[in-house]
């Protein structure tokens, strides 16, 4: 057993291959090519070549370093002013950096394999959380492509647009402008970026830190213009509206105190790209796509030497880094180059370099690369979830690779959405909504982080301490606040789409083993208020059923255990079966090997039911084990239900209930998780039902010994007979009650001399029938309740009784009707022997007698759906128990679906 323990440990994730398939991350965020190779003689794992530089910081950095860094720097501060632009980067990065410690947090919590943050998220937090995170994480990766693509398209026109002011183009100015040229040259360039990912994908990431190297020279050509280049006064031109040509007066100063002043406040105005006024929160979602690269390292996992050093490290150090060029350009910028220039030219910069191909070359290189590396990176997160089967049919396509293992068709899926996201024409169109998707996804790792915090889960020991949750639900909270400044319509409906999406998988079940966060948060949770659910403050007031089923055998007992689900009235259910057998006679526990096959059998019914299962020597020990440790704090059984002890041959629901006949092959949900147990798996788990020849497990003495064990153990008692003939109690039943009938008999028809309508075991009998009538199945039902009367005597005490009953009907505010049956002749029958208990019935009961109630039962209970009777309390003498149960026999035969009920605890109140 302990082999096979450990070869489940470190068999796949999902039987399909998903996790066959192990994926190794490249630059950007991006996961190489090829699948890794898990077969026979075949390493499991791909040699970690990469240290913190390479595989962490020169992505990292070379995701932040996008096209903003070259044409959105003037903007930005010429709009925002030099003081809310630093304020932009300040809050921007600490949004990031929040985020980034939920990052390094997760991704240091054990081995990493390759896969990037959505193989690690998903794997983390389950399906649910994993599948539309990644889903989110796909989604900003299309538009960041779609807006880099476009940035690109924007810095060509600069250089090669044709003037708007001449009639003929001049020299390299060749371009026309229009929103039509702008999406077919951002066309161009996306199919540029398919051919790449297509062919040559490695080919991208093996010259990312030549690209880095180029970006690198073309900022320090900046920093170095800012001392060399002398003032500059220069023209600039826009195409205004009806082909009306707009000029504007710019000039770069040089260091000057004067323009530094001027640009330290705001000058929000007309963006001459979208024709709309700018405000803090249309320049900050600009700002902020600069922001958006810190994932790019935590994707390297699978090619990282030490990733939990190497993720950690390396990605502060990256953010850091641009931080501190961020501040340090838009400071420079600010002091040396007046208000109109950098509002009316986002290329200013190659304008005033000392050689505009640095900065020419720098932003083709930092957008063409990322256009790229976002193409690559939402690639592989869709092909990821395509393999994952999270989202069915839709994504299916996505699985197939070419024969190096490159996912072509996400990347077709990746190219054709972000060819939609370039009809928007204009960077500052798209940048709002890439903002907000960015900040949705980062918030969904922040609340990942914070829900494996506050789940407390011992196997969630991340060697990166640097994080609370405090900083993750700080992160959260702020993510959602930057996005509803941003745009409160994209925030409004990214959120509803994150939403959907997880109630989506939440209801579709997929396919997964990775674990579920849900369980661990609703076992934290439940912990807690067990410790303050406390057994001494319990009150009659508030009392429910909890009730333990025995069960022999599911298929001959599925109609009592529907019914005894719409009894419980929201307490604990808990369905127990003894196995018989010595432990030490056998090589492991055979109860736990069944366990699946009961949950399975209680999905298949639609009850809220618990499973607890015991191996014992006898079903009478194996019952008092059950009904001792079942449950949990102030959640345990009170109610003991068994079915009754008779001869009736029973029948087999899984013959007649559809859900167990049906065919398991086409008929289940596509993705549907059955943990191991099909249909036909769990019929042939349940032998047949009896026949009539077949020894009994249990003996009538073990029976009734169980009765009385629970009466002494202060617990309730039903027997339960005649269910099978109940209908309308499965799941999809539209039954609501109103055609039913409950009969209620609280006198104890086998002591006719009791008289006591209110002893605690009637007062029980009368709950538990007004519980079944507020059920959902029973709620419109007529409840009645029978009084047994003799009129033959001259005491008319009765009546008297009757009037005091219908007042505690009234003060329990139970609706029911009060039926008056004389029943002379049937207690004519009756002669309790001298030296008898009162509270026994009495073992020399006359077969006429125990007819005649019968029959009475009979006469008025007919046409009852369920029947309500009295139990007796068991005899004391074992050589009385078939006594006893052939005089239940005699009194219920042929009656219907009937309970029988003993009551030792108080559960009724009067007061408020």
């Amino acid at each position: 057993m302990r082999l096979s323990a450990m070869a489940s440990e470190r068999s796949p994730l999902i039987t399909s291959g998903v996790c066959g398939l192990t994926l190794t991350a490249g630059p950007c965020g991006s996961a190489s090519d090829s699948p890794q190779e898990s077969g026979p003689g075949k390493p499991e794992q791909g040699p970690r070549r990469l240290n913190t530089f390479f595989g962490v910081m020169v992505p990292t950095i070379l995701s932040m370093f996008s096209i903003i860094l070259f044409l959105r720097t003037g903007f930005v501060v010429g709009h925002a002013g030099l003081l809310q632009g630093l304020l932009m980067v300040v809050v921007a990065y600490t949004i990031i950096s929040l985020t980034l410690l939920s990052i390094c947090a997760i991704s240091t919590n054990g081995a990493i394999q390759g896969g990037g943050a959505y193989y690690m998220i998903s794997r983390s937090l389950g399906p649910e959380f994993g599948g539309s995170i990644g889903l989110m994480f796909f989604l900003a990766k299309v538009f960041a492509c779609g807006e880099y693509v476009l940035g690109l398209v924007e810095a060509i026109l600069d250089v090669f647009g044709a003037d708007p002011e001449l009639s003929l183009s001049e020299g390299w100015r060749v371009l026309p402008h229009g929103y039509w040229y702008t999406v077919l040259y951002s066309s161009v360039v996306l199919l540029l970026c398919l051919f790449v990912c297509l062919v040559g994908a490695h080919i991208y990431s093996r010259t990312a830190f030549a690209i880095l190297l180029v970006v690198t020279v073309s900022l320090l050509s900046v920093f170095v213009s800012t001392v060399a280049v002398k003032p500059k006064d220069f023209v600039i031109l826009h195409q205004g509206p009806g082909n009306q040509t707009l000029r504007y007066n710019a000039s770069y100063t040089g260091f000057s105190a004067a323009t530094l002043r001027n640009n330290l406040g705001p000058g929000y105005s007309l963006d001459y790209s979208t024709n709309s006024v700018m405000s803090f929160a249309t320049v900050f979602a600009v700002m902020f796509t600069s922001c958006t690269g810190i994932m790019a390292g935590a994707n390297m996992s699978g090619e990282l030497k030490t990733p939990s050093i190497s993720i950690p490290k390396g990605t502060i150090i990256a953010v850091f880094y641009t931080f501190t060029v961020y501040v340090l350009l838009f400071i420079l910028v600010a002091a040396t180059c007046n208000r109109t220039l950098l509002i009316q030219d986002y290329g200013f910069l190659q304008r005033i370099n000392i050689w505009s191909p640095f900065v020419t070359i720098g932003i083709y290189c930092a957008s063409l690369s990322a256009a790229m590396c976002a193409m690559i990176g939402a690639s592989r997160i869709l092909h990821a979830l395509a393999l994952d089967h999270l989202f069915g049919l839709p994504l299916a396509p996505a699985t197939v690779t070419s024969n190096s293992g490159n996912p072509w068709v996400a990347v077709l899926y990746t190219w054709g959405l972000a060819q939609c996201v370039v009809f928007a024409g204009q960077l500052n169109a798209v940048a709002s909504l890439v903002t907000v998707f960015y900040l949705l996804a980062y918030a969904a790792v922040d609340l990942a982080c914070l829900a494996l915090e506050w789940a407390s889960a011992p196997n969630f020991r991340p060697t990166f301490q640097l994080f609370s949750w405090h900083t993750c639900l700080l992160g959260i909270l702020s993510c959602l606040v930057m996005m509803f400044v941003i745009n409160p319509v994209y925030s409004s409906g990214s959120i509803v789409l994150l939403l959907l999406l997880l109630l989506f998988l939440h209801y579709r079940s997929p396919t997964s083993s990775w674990g579920y966060i849900s369980q661990a948060l609703i076992f934290h949770q439940v912990r807690k208020y067990l410790l303050m659910l406390d057994v001494r403050k319990d009150h009659v007031k508030f009392w429910r059923p909890q009730v333990l089923l025995m069960v022999s055998n599911p298929r001959s007992s599925c109609q009592l255990i529907l019914f005894v689900n719409q009894l419980k009235k929201g307490g604990l259910f808990v369905l127990g079966h003894v196995q018989l057998g010595d432990l030490d006679s056998l090589p492991s526990d055979p109860v736990q090997t069944q366990y699946n096959f009961w949950l399975s059998l209680v999905d298949k019914l639609g009850v809220k039911a618990f499973v607890d299962l015991t191996l014992s020597p006898s079903v009478r020990q194996g019952t008092q084990h059950l009904l001792r440790i079942t449950g949990l704090g102030g959640m345990k059984p009170n109610t003991l239900v068994l079915g009754f002890y008779d001869s009736c041959t029973p029948d087999d629901f899984f013959l007649q209930d559809s859900a167990f006949c049906r065919s398991s092959v086409g008929e289940s949900s596509e993705g549907e998780y059955n943990f191991g147990v099909d249909l036909p798996s769990l019929q042939a788990h349940f032998p047949p039902v009896r026949h009539v020849e077949s020894p009994r497990w249990l003996s009538p003495e073990e029976y009734v010994g169980i009765i009385s064990d629970a009466i002494k153990m202060n617990k309730n008692v039903c027997l339960g007979r005649y269910f099978f003939e109940l209908q309308g109690e499965g799941k999809d039943s539209k039954v609501d009650g109103s055609e039913r009938t409950i009969d209620v008999w609280p006198l104890n028809l086998l002591q006719p001399g009791s008289g006591d309508y209110q002893d605690v075991c009637s007062l029980f009998l009368l709950q538990m029938a007004c519980v079944l009538n507020m059920s959902s199945k029973w709620r419109n039902a007529r409840m009645r309740i029978f009084l047994n009367v003799e009129t033959g005597s001259c005491d008319q005490g009765w009546v008297d009784n009757e009037e005091t009953f219908r007042e505690l009907l009234r003060k329990l505010r139970i609706r029911a009707s009060i039926k008056i049956v004389r029943w002379d002749s049937v207690v004519q029958h009756y002669a309790l022997p001298e030296g008898e208990r009162c509270g026994e019935p009495s073992p020399g009961l006359s077969e006429d007698f125990l007819s005649a109630v019968n029959c009475m039962l009979k006469e008025h209970s007919s046409q009852a759906a369920v029947r309500f009777l009295y139990l007796p309390r068991p005899p004391s003498g074992r050589n009385q128990s078939q006594h006893y149960l052939a005089q239940l026999e005699a009194v219920t035969y042929g009656l219907g679906p009937t309970l029988l009920i003993h009551g030792v605890t108080p559960v009724t109140y009067t007061d408020l």
